[in-house]
């Protein structure tokens, strides 16, 4: 018997203003792999940023999701059972 198993999907967004932060939270419940692209946001308004930034992250942890910075321009999050390595990690 063959069981089918719920596809995780990979989702890119541009946030460009704090309205934005509905449609993150709804993918993170989801249980989607987020890219999100921050340069716009960044551009317009550095406060508004922080906040929208502190905020995700708020929404990852609430939802045991793991969130990290990739490179200058982009934030991944990433569901429950997805870890995102980062160097303070031992791998050993």
């Amino acid at each position: 018997m063959q069981t089918h198993k719920t596809p995780t999907y990979l989702k890119a967004i541009t946030l460009r203003d704090s309205s934005d932060i509905h449609t993150v939270k709804e993918d993170i419940k989801k249980g989607m792999i987020l890219v999100l692209r921050v340069t716009p946001l960044a551009q317009k308004n550095v406060d508004e940023l922080r906040k929208v930034v502190e905020e995700i992250y708020s929404i990852a942890k609430t939802q045991d999701a793991d969130i990290a910075r990739l490179g200058e321009e982009r934030i991944i999050v990433t569901p429950s059972g997805v870890k995102i390595w980062k160097a303070e990690y031992d791998l050993k």
